[in-house]
């Protein structure tokens, strides 16, 4: 129980900081038309996995509650493109490309119709 409040606390903040940082940048870009503040978030996101997964391959002196706090709850709630994106790089270091790029063409794939799934499901309940 005690890493799950962890994991909460967390995505309590990373999902709190994704709705501020995202609509701060959108309303810096004056757009509607393109989601400059998700973008943001994604890309932020993936930086500091960055930072924070190869500090952790170099020295490993963070406490597995300090990794589940920032990479599981913070940025987990903040974008999970990061951790998609931490894991196709893994995909693509171990040399197995074949599987980085199937999991990209899924991701994309699938994400998109389950929206459009979704999207339609409910169009045809509420007919």
């Amino acid at each position: 129980m005690y890493k799950v409040l962890i994991i909460g606390m967390g995505g309590f903040i990373g999902a709190v900081s994704r709705y501020y940082v995202s609509g701060w940048v959108q309303g810096l870009s004056k757009s509607v038309a393109f989601p400059w503040g998700t973008l943001t978030v994604n890309l932020i996101g993936c930086f500091i996995i960055g930072l924070l997964s190869h500090f952790i391959e170099v020295s490993s002196s963070l406490a597995a509650e300090v990794r589940l706090f920032l990479i599981v709850g913070l940025l987990g709630s903040f974008t999970t493109y990061a951790a998609f994106s931490l894991e196709t790089l893994r995909l693509l270091q171990s040399h197995r490309f074949a599987l980085a790029l199937a999991n990209i063409l899924l991701h994309l794939a699938l994400g998109l119709a389950a929206v459009m799934a979704g999207r339609s499901t409910l169009v045809a309940l509420w007919r």
